[in-house]
Protein backbone atom coordinates (compact mmCIF):
# COMPACT_ATOMS: atom_id res chain seq x y z
CA UNK A 1 0.00 0.00 0.00
CA UNK A 2 2.56 2.66 -1.03
CA UNK A 3 -0.44 5.16 -1.32
CA UNK A 4 -1.46 4.13 2.53
CA UNK A 5 -3.84 6.39 4.26
CA UNK A 6 -4.08 6.13 8.46
CA UNK A 7 -7.71 6.96 9.93
CA UNK A 8 -7.20 7.89 13.63
CA UNK A 9 -10.18 7.75 15.81
CA UNK A 10 -9.85 9.07 19.27
CA UNK A 11 -11.35 8.09 22.25
CA UNK A 12 -14.98 10.36 22.75
CA UNK A 13 -14.03 11.34 26.24
CA UNK A 14 -10.37 12.65 25.30
CA UNK A 15 -9.92 16.17 26.22
CA UNK A 16 -9.03 19.14 23.14
CA UNK A 17 -5.76 19.64 24.40
CA UNK A 18 -5.34 15.54 24.13
CA UNK A 19 -6.52 15.89 20.74
CA UNK A 20 -3.71 18.43 20.09
CA UNK A 21 -1.12 16.25 21.72
CA UNK A 22 -2.32 13.10 19.41
CA UNK A 23 -2.36 15.67 16.12
CA UNK A 24 1.74 16.58 17.26
CA UNK A 25 2.26 13.15 18.05
CA UNK A 26 0.91 11.87 14.30
CA UNK A 27 3.11 14.23 12.56
CA UNK A 28 6.71 12.68 13.96
CA UNK A 29 5.59 10.06 11.63
CA UNK A 30 4.31 12.20 8.54
CA UNK A 31 3.93 15.57 7.72
CA UNK A 32 0.94 15.36 5.50
CA UNK A 33 -1.86 14.96 8.44
CA UNK A 34 -5.17 16.20 8.26
CA UNK A 35 -7.44 16.98 11.54
CA UNK A 36 -10.63 15.97 11.41
CA UNK A 37 -12.44 17.63 14.56
CA UNK A 38 -13.15 16.93 16.71
CA UNK A 39 -11.55 13.65 17.30
CA UNK A 40 -10.12 12.25 14.25
CA UNK A 41 -7.60 12.50 11.75
CA UNK A 42 -6.19 11.52 8.47
CA UNK A 43 -2.16 10.58 8.05
CA UNK A 44 -0.83 9.92 4.53
CA UNK A 45 2.13 7.49 5.22
CA UNK A 46 3.38 6.58 1.64
CA UNK A 47 6.22 8.82 2.17
CA UNK A 48 6.98 7.69 5.49
CA UNK A 49 7.22 3.76 4.61
CA UNK A 50 11.23 3.52 3.09
CA UNK A 51 12.30 5.93 6.15
CA UNK A 52 10.38 3.76 8.42
CA UNK A 53 11.36 0.80 6.71
CA UNK A 54 7.67 -0.73 7.40
CA UNK A 55 4.63 -0.94 6.32
CA UNK A 56 1.57 1.20 6.33
CA UNK A 57 0.04 -1.57 9.55
CA UNK A 58 3.35 -1.53 11.51
CA UNK A 59 3.52 2.26 11.64
CA UNK A 60 0.28 2.38 12.84
CA UNK A 61 1.13 0.04 15.48
CA UNK A 62 3.78 2.47 16.66
CA UNK A 63 1.86 5.48 16.20
CA UNK A 64 -0.82 3.72 19.12
CA UNK A 65 1.95 2.30 21.30
CA UNK A 66 3.24 5.59 21.58
CA UNK A 67 -0.38 7.07 22.12
CA UNK A 68 -0.41 4.45 24.67
CA UNK A 69 3.04 5.38 26.13
CA UNK A 70 3.18 8.69 25.98
CA UNK A 71 0.14 10.24 26.01
CA UNK A 72 -2.19 7.96 28.47
CA UNK A 73 -4.82 7.30 25.61
CA UNK A 74 -5.63 4.63 22.99
CA UNK A 75 -6.36 5.11 19.43
CA UNK A 76 -8.46 3.32 16.72
CA UNK A 77 -6.50 3.21 13.42
CA UNK A 78 -7.85 2.07 10.17
CA UNK A 79 -4.96 1.73 7.24
CA UNK A 80 -6.01 1.16 3.70
CA UNK A 81 -5.35 2.70 0.00
CA UNK A 82 -8.10 5.15 -0.05
CA UNK A 83 -9.98 8.23 2.96
CA UNK A 84 -13.03 6.31 2.68
CA UNK A 85 -12.00 2.54 3.34
CA UNK A 86 -9.38 3.90 6.22
CA UNK A 87 -12.51 5.44 7.76
CA UNK A 88 -14.65 2.62 7.50
CA UNK A 89 -12.10 0.69 8.85
CA UNK A 90 -11.54 2.45 11.70
CA UNK A 91 -14.87 2.78 12.86
CA UNK A 92 -15.11 -1.38 12.77
CA UNK A 93 -12.00 -1.66 15.67
CA UNK A 94 -13.30 -2.38 18.70
CA UNK A 95 -12.55 0.17 21.86
CA UNK A 96 -10.73 1.03 23.47
CA UNK A 97 -8.15 0.58 20.76
CA UNK A 98 -6.36 -1.51 17.91
CA UNK A 99 -5.32 -1.35 14.39
CA UNK A 100 -7.50 -2.41 11.22
CA UNK A 101 -5.15 -2.81 7.91
CA UNK A 102 -7.19 -3.38 4.61
CA UNK A 103 -5.24 -4.23 1.64
CA UNK A 104 -5.86 -3.10 -1.69
CA UNK A 105 -7.31 -6.74 -2.70
CA UNK A 106 -9.31 -7.02 0.71
CA UNK A 107 -11.62 -4.31 -0.41
CA UNK A 108 -14.13 -6.47 -1.74
CA UNK A 109 -14.41 -9.01 1.04
CA UNK A 110 -14.25 -6.42 3.80
CA UNK A 111 -16.49 -3.84 2.45
CA UNK A 112 -19.28 -6.05 0.77
CA UNK A 113 -20.80 -7.73 4.09
CA UNK A 114 -21.40 -4.61 5.96
CA UNK A 115 -24.20 -3.33 6.57
CA UNK A 116 -24.65 0.18 4.32
CA UNK A 117 -25.01 2.51 7.23
CA UNK A 118 -21.24 1.45 8.13
CA UNK A 119 -19.73 2.86 4.81
CA UNK A 120 -17.94 5.94 5.61
CA UNK A 121 -19.94 8.93 4.43
CA UNK A 122 -23.54 7.57 4.15
CA UNK A 123 -26.01 9.35 6.45
CA UNK A 124 -28.46 7.58 8.56
CA UNK A 125 -31.55 8.76 6.26
CA UNK A 126 -29.67 7.23 2.95
CA UNK A 127 -28.95 3.97 5.08
CA UNK A 128 -32.69 4.04 5.30
CA UNK A 129 -33.43 4.99 2.03
CA UNK A 130 -31.20 2.66 0.28
CA UNK A 131 -32.62 -0.55 2.71
CA UNK A 132 -35.97 0.59 1.57
CA UNK A 133 -34.84 -0.46 -1.69
CA UNK A 134 -33.72 -3.70 -0.40
CA UNK A 135 -29.82 -2.77 -0.43
CA UNK A 136 -28.83 -3.73 2.93
CA UNK A 137 -25.17 -4.46 2.45
CA UNK A 138 -22.35 -2.50 1.13
CA UNK A 139 -22.39 -5.44 -1.18
CA UNK A 140 -25.33 -5.04 -2.76
CA UNK A 141 -24.51 -1.28 -4.00
CA UNK A 142 -21.95 -2.80 -6.05
CA UNK A 143 -24.51 -5.54 -7.90
CA UNK A 144 -26.44 -2.84 -9.18
CA UNK A 145 -26.42 -0.07 -11.79
CA UNK A 146 -25.03 2.92 -10.35
CA UNK A 147 -28.24 4.80 -11.81
CA UNK A 148 -30.38 2.60 -9.65
CA UNK A 149 -28.54 4.43 -6.56
CA UNK A 150 -28.60 7.47 -8.30
CA UNK A 151 -32.55 7.91 -8.46
CA UNK A 152 -32.60 6.87 -4.44
CA UNK A 153 -30.11 9.38 -3.33
CA UNK A 154 -29.66 11.67 -5.88
CA UNK A 155 -26.67 12.00 -8.72
CA UNK A 156 -23.96 13.14 -6.79
CA UNK A 157 -24.33 11.42 -3.58
CA UNK A 158 -25.32 8.28 -5.48
CA UNK A 159 -22.15 8.46 -7.70
CA UNK A 160 -20.31 9.04 -4.43
CA UNK A 161 -21.61 6.10 -2.52
CA UNK A 162 -21.19 3.83 -5.20
CA UNK A 163 -17.62 4.86 -5.71
CA UNK A 164 -16.82 4.43 -2.18
CA UNK A 165 -18.46 0.94 -2.28
CA UNK A 166 -16.08 -0.38 -5.08
CA UNK A 167 -13.54 0.99 -2.28
CA UNK A 168 -12.97 4.39 -4.80
CA UNK A 169 -12.27 7.43 -3.07
CA UNK A 170 -9.72 10.13 -5.04
CA UNK A 171 -9.39 12.66 -2.27
CA UNK A 172 -5.95 13.44 -1.11
CA UNK A 173 -5.29 14.04 2.67
CA UNK A 174 -4.76 18.03 2.75
CA UNK A 175 -2.48 18.99 5.39
CA UNK A 176 -4.86 20.85 8.15
CA UNK A 177 -4.12 21.64 11.93
CA UNK A 178 -6.67 22.94 14.43
CA UNK A 179 -7.42 26.41 14.20
CA UNK A 180 -4.89 28.20 16.28
CA UNK A 181 -5.74 28.29 20.06
CA UNK A 182 -4.34 30.01 23.51
CA UNK A 183 -5.70 27.88 27.18
CA UNK A 184 -4.52 28.99 30.37
CA UNK A 185 -5.29 26.95 33.65
CA UNK A 186 -5.77 26.44 37.53
CA UNK A 187 -5.65 23.84 40.11
CA UNK A 188 -6.85 24.15 43.07
CA UNK A 189 -4.83 23.11 46.45
CA UNK A 190 -7.28 21.08 47.53
CA UNK A 191 -10.86 19.76 46.28
CA UNK A 192 -13.00 22.89 45.97
CA UNK A 193 -16.74 23.17 47.15
CA UNK A 194 -17.10 26.73 47.16
CA UNK A 195 -18.95 28.30 44.31
CA UNK A 196 -18.04 31.94 44.48
CA UNK A 197 -14.54 30.51 44.64
CA UNK A 198 -14.56 28.65 41.69
CA UNK A 199 -16.39 31.90 40.35
CA UNK A 200 -13.40 34.17 41.10
CA UNK A 201 -10.88 31.51 39.57
CA UNK A 202 -12.50 31.55 36.43
CA UNK A 203 -12.97 35.22 36.01
CA UNK A 204 -8.69 35.24 37.20
CA UNK A 205 -8.37 33.15 33.80
CA UNK A 206 -10.52 35.26 31.93
CA UNK A 207 -8.70 38.02 32.54
CA UNK A 208 -5.43 36.19 31.94
CA UNK A 209 -6.95 34.67 28.77
CA UNK A 210 -7.30 38.49 27.19
CA UNK A 211 -4.55 40.11 28.30
CA UNK A 212 -2.93 37.25 26.29
CA UNK A 213 -5.40 37.76 23.20
CA UNK A 214 -4.45 41.52 22.99
CA UNK A 215 -0.92 40.72 23.76
CA UNK A 216 -1.03 38.66 20.59
CA UNK A 217 -3.05 41.15 18.47
CA UNK A 218 -6.07 38.19 18.19
CA UNK A 219 -9.56 37.60 19.07
CA UNK A 220 -11.55 34.31 19.67
CA UNK A 221 -14.61 32.98 17.87
CA UNK A 222 -14.92 30.27 20.44
CA UNK A 223 -14.32 29.48 24.19
CA UNK A 224 -14.20 26.07 25.67
CA UNK A 225 -14.19 25.38 29.03
CA UNK A 226 -13.04 22.36 30.88
CA UNK A 227 -13.97 21.39 34.20
CA UNK A 228 -12.11 18.68 36.17
CA UNK A 229 -13.61 16.73 39.49
CA UNK A 230 -11.96 14.58 41.56
CA UNK A 231 -11.80 11.08 40.94
CA UNK A 232 -10.50 12.34 37.36
CA UNK A 233 -13.79 12.65 35.14
CA UNK A 234 -13.89 15.90 33.12
CA UNK A 235 -16.65 17.95 31.45
CA UNK A 236 -15.81 20.46 28.60
CA UNK A 237 -18.20 22.24 26.67
CA UNK A 238 -17.52 24.59 23.49
CA UNK A 239 -19.75 27.90 22.52
CA UNK A 240 -18.89 30.66 19.58
CA UNK A 241 -18.76 34.32 20.67
CA UNK A 242 -21.41 36.32 18.85
CA UNK A 243 -18.26 38.33 17.31
CA UNK A 244 -14.53 37.11 17.66
CA UNK A 245 -13.44 38.79 20.64
CA UNK A 246 -10.35 39.29 22.69
CA UNK A 247 -12.24 41.86 25.33
CA UNK A 248 -12.72 41.00 28.98
CA UNK A 249 -16.31 41.63 29.38
CA UNK A 250 -17.38 39.58 26.54
CA UNK A 251 -14.70 36.25 27.46
CA UNK A 252 -16.21 36.63 30.81
CA UNK A 253 -19.73 36.66 29.70
CA UNK A 254 -19.18 33.50 27.87
CA UNK A 255 -17.02 31.63 29.89
CA UNK A 256 -19.81 32.45 32.68
CA UNK A 257 -22.36 30.53 30.46
CA UNK A 258 -20.55 27.66 30.43
CA UNK A 259 -20.03 27.49 33.63
CA UNK A 260 -23.47 27.70 34.78
CA UNK A 261 -24.38 25.03 31.67
CA UNK A 262 -22.34 22.73 33.91
CA UNK A 263 -24.90 22.57 36.50
CA UNK A 264 -22.93 22.28 39.06
CA UNK A 265 -24.24 21.32 42.50
CA UNK A 266 -21.71 20.98 45.23
CA UNK A 267 -19.53 19.13 42.44
CA UNK A 268 -16.24 18.69 44.08
CA UNK A 269 -13.65 21.07 41.47
CA UNK A 270 -9.61 20.15 40.96
CA UNK A 271 -8.55 22.48 38.02
CA UNK A 272 -10.41 24.49 35.96
CA UNK A 273 -9.18 25.33 32.06
CA UNK A 274 -10.17 27.96 29.71
CA UNK A 275 -9.49 28.04 25.90
CA UNK A 276 -9.85 30.54 23.14
CA UNK A 277 -10.45 28.67 20.06
CA UNK A 278 -10.36 29.43 16.18
CA UNK A 279 -8.34 32.14 16.83
CA UNK A 280 -8.41 34.97 14.21
CA UNK A 281 -6.18 39.01 13.75
CA UNK A 282 -7.69 41.66 15.25
CA UNK A 283 -7.09 43.63 11.60
CA UNK A 284 -9.58 41.12 10.58
CA UNK A 285 -12.38 41.79 13.28
CA UNK A 286 -14.80 45.12 12.67
CA UNK A 287 -14.91 47.22 15.64
CA UNK A 288 -18.60 47.83 16.09
CA UNK A 289 -19.74 51.44 17.37
CA UNK A 290 -22.19 50.06 20.69
CA UNK A 291 -23.55 53.36 21.39
CA UNK A 292 -23.03 52.16 24.86
CA UNK A 293 -21.02 54.42 27.00
CA UNK A 294 -20.72 51.64 29.79
CA UNK A 295 -18.42 49.42 27.42
CA UNK A 296 -17.21 52.49 25.72
CA UNK A 297 -15.40 53.18 29.56
CA UNK A 298 -15.03 49.43 30.01
CA UNK A 299 -13.01 49.03 27.13
CA UNK A 300 -11.62 52.64 27.58
CA UNK A 301 -10.24 51.31 30.80
CA UNK A 302 -9.36 47.90 29.84
CA UNK A 303 -6.91 49.45 27.45
CA UNK A 304 -5.23 51.62 30.48
CA UNK A 305 -5.37 48.25 32.79
CA UNK A 306 -2.81 46.44 30.09
CA UNK A 307 -0.51 49.70 29.53
CA UNK A 308 -0.06 49.42 33.46
CA UNK A 309 0.22 45.66 33.34
CA UNK A 310 2.81 45.86 30.37
CA UNK A 311 4.72 48.86 32.51
CA UNK A 312 4.68 46.89 35.72
CA UNK A 313 3.96 43.40 35.34
CA UNK A 314 1.39 41.18 34.68
CA UNK A 315 -0.96 40.70 37.35
CA UNK A 316 -0.58 43.88 38.79
CA UNK A 317 -4.31 45.72 38.23
CA UNK A 318 -7.10 42.85 38.01
CA UNK A 319 -10.32 42.93 38.98
CA UNK A 320 -10.65 43.04 43.13
CA UNK A 321 -12.87 39.36 43.02
CA UNK A 322 -9.62 37.61 42.00
CA UNK A 323 -7.54 38.06 45.01
CA UNK A 324 -7.70 35.50 47.28
CA UNK A 325 -9.34 35.34 50.75
CA UNK A 326 -9.00 37.57 53.13
CA UNK A 327 -7.73 35.47 56.57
Amino acid sequence: MTGAVLHVRCAPTLTGEGYREVLELLREFSPVVQALPPRAALVQVGGALRYFDADAARIAEVVRLRAVARLGTDVRIGVAGTWAVAATASARVPGPGGVLAVTEEEVPGFLGPLPVEALYGIGSRQAEALRGYGLHTIGALTEVSPGVVERILGKRAGRLVVERAHGIDPRPVTPRDLPSSAAVRARFPREELDGPHARAALLALVVRLGAILRGRRQAARALTLTLQFAGGTRWEKTRRLTEPSAHDEDLRAMAYRLMDAAGLQRARLTGVVLRAEDLTGVEGVARQLTLDPVRESRLTVEAAIDRANARFGPGTVRPAATFGRAS
